[in-house]
C-alpha cells in the first residue's frame, strides 16, 4: 500500500476512536453501513461513466473518491487494507 493510502486509512481509523465535529469521514461512519454502501455504489457508478465519456483526468478524480469510500468501508467493516492486499496475494500466488 502507498505511503498515501496509508496515511488516508489511518485518517479514518482516528476518526472512528476519536471524532472531529464536521468531518464528513465521521459523518459517513455515524450514518453507518447502509450509507458507506451506497456511497460505494455511487462512487462505482461515477467510475464508469468517467471511463467511458469523461477522460482521465475526471476517471483519476471518481477513481480517488471511489478508494475513499472503499477505505471508509473497510474501516467499518473492522477490516484493513492488509486484509484485501492478502487476499490479492493469495490470488495471484504462483500455484
Amino acid at each position: 500500500m502507498t505511503d498515501t493510502l496509508r496515511s488516508v486509512f489511518q485518517t479514518i481509523k482516528d476518526r472512528q476512536g476519536n471524532p472531529k465535529p464536521g468531518s464528513y469521514t465521521n459523518s459517513l461512519l455515524n450514518a453507518g453501513l447502509d450509507e458507506i454502501t451506497k456511497k460505494v455504489g455511487e462512487e462505482a457508478i461515477e467510475v464508469i461513466i468517467a471511463a467511458q465519456h469523461q477522460g482521465n483526468e475526471r476517471l483519476i478524480s471518481e477513481l480517488a473518491d471511489l478508494t475513499y469510500h472503499c477505505l471508509v468501508l473497510i474501516a467499518q467493516m473492522g477490516l484493513s487494507p492488509d486484509d484485501v492486499a492478502a487476499e490479492l496475494q493469495r490470488r495471484h500466488a504462483p500455484k
